[in-house]
């Protein structure tokens, strides 16, 4: 089962210190262990730290980085905001 990550825990974790998330299309990555190995440098993760990085992301990467890197680093899904 996935865990659901609140918007106030995602923005919690907004930098290395503190556990550092993304979120691509609604998935939640804990990129704190990847970010000095990301081949882009470690500058653009620190940058969208704790945010929604998805058009970012797929601005520079396809598919397959991102199949390629999800098991190990998923960590849950965002959880909805209610639409009122």
């Amino acid at each position: 089962m996935s865990k659901t990550i609140s918007q106030s825990d995602l923005a919690a974790h907004s930098s290395v210190d503190s556990g550092l998330y993304i979120v691509i299309d609604g998935g939640v990555y804990d990129l704190t262990g990847f970010v000095e190995e990301h081949p882009g440098g470690a500058k653009i993760l620190k940058r969208v730290g704790g945010k929604d990085a998805s058009k970012q992301f797929w601005k520079y990467h396809n598919e397959s980085v991102l199949k390629k890197y999800q098991e190990q680093l998923k960590i849950g899904n965002l959880e909805e905001k209610a639409k009122l």
